[in-house]
């Protein structure tokens, strides 16, 4: 498995643990970390995130906010020489899949 998968999974578990267990910002809600993806030269990392509920653009403002402290705590947890910057985005392949079915299951009428 390349250096970079394993910090993929490796960031996306804990940035999902500082999320739900240290965050203490109620505008953040619910949100599950779907995904990370590591850039090759580890200078980003992007966070795809989901929220349950309709207020997912102040949501996303919230994380981003507490993008310095998630930051810090990563660096106290893992051991590499320069944390990625992290760039959150909203996933929203969730509901793009439920369109989806809710298209075809329309056209099967």
């Amino acid at each position: 498995m390349p250096r970079t998968d394993r910090l993929d999974s490796l960031f996306r578990k804990e940035i999902s643990s500082i999320i739900q267990f240290e965050l203490t910002n109620s505008e953040i809600g619910f949100a599950t970390v779907s995904e990370v993806k590591i850039a090759p030269d580890l200078s980003v990392a992007k966070v795809y995130v989901s929220f349950l509920g309709p207020k997912k653009d102040s949501s996303i403002e919230a994380l981003k906010r507490c993008k310095g402290y998630i930051k810090r705590e990563l660096a106290h947890r893992i051991s590499i020489r320069k944390i990625p910057d992290l760039e959150f985005i909203i996933d929203d392949s969730l509901e793009r899949a439920q369109h989806i079915e809710d298209i075809i299951n329309k056209n099967k009428k």
